[in-house]
């Protein structure tokens, strides 16, 4: 039997990836969520979280034994060689998740959701990828508005990710979210439609459904 049709799901920060997730689970498509997946992989006892102590010292740990997720998070960012260092720890148990994962599923077919898919080099787990497109401008004020933070603080974490050229460039399928929930819902169930009957004629690779904001 050939492995599980598989879509992965990508989006750069406040892209709405999370809330076209939502709109697949709601469909009942099996969703793996890769941020579950990081947290649980650094768990106490995980072999993960020993080789975080080991490379970076046991200062990344609380006195439980648990991640200093705090500590790593200001250790790694806008450090890309703290961050390849802690990637090649943690991406080896993840990519053996994801395949274990996907070999228990048992659907028409199933979606693997990564904001870095694309950065991490990810695509081989996946049969095609799915971008949540956004503008710039709406991710800007999504942040904001959001969480409330800065936009030196914006502008380090866009910077830290793909732009949207690029992964529009490696999808191919790609929504728009414009911000209206109703047109998210229609646009996931369009793809549902879309991925049932190209996995059932057998045309994994047929064209992709572009519809990318303005």
């Amino acid at each position: 039997m050939s492995e599980i049709f598989t879509i992965g799901l990508t989006g750069g920060i406040a892209s709405g990836k999370s809330t076209a997730q939502a709109a697949f689970e709601a469909l009942g498509v099996p969703v793996l969520d890769a941020d579950i997946v990081a947290r649980e992989v650094v768990m106490p006892g995980a072999p993960a979280l020993a080789q975080i102590a080991e490379v970076f010292g046991a200062q990344m740990l609380h006195a439980d034994g648990t991640l200093d997720r705090a500590a790593m998070r200001a250790r790694v960012f806008g450090n890309p060689e703290e961050l390849k260092r802690l990637e090649a720890i943690t991406h080896p148990h993840i990519r053996v998740r994801m395949l274990e994962w996907k070999a228990a599923q048992r659907a028409p077919y199933c979606i693997i959701s990564v904001a870095i898919l694309l950065e991490a080099k990810m695509t081989d787990l996946v049969d095609r990828v799915l971008l949540i497109d956004t503008s710039e401008q709406a991710q800007r004020a999504r942040l904001r508005q959001r969480d409330g933070i800065s936009d030196a603080l914006i502008d380090q974490m866009l910077a830290a990710q793909w732009s949207r050229q690029q992964r529009l460039a490696q999808s191919q399928d790609v929504l728009c979210n414009a911000g209206e929930l109703a047109a998210i819902a229609d646009g996931v169930r369009q793809l549902h439609g879309f991925y049932l009957e190209i996995e059932a004629q057998g045309q994994r690779d047929a064209p992709g459904v572009r519809h990318a904001c303005p």
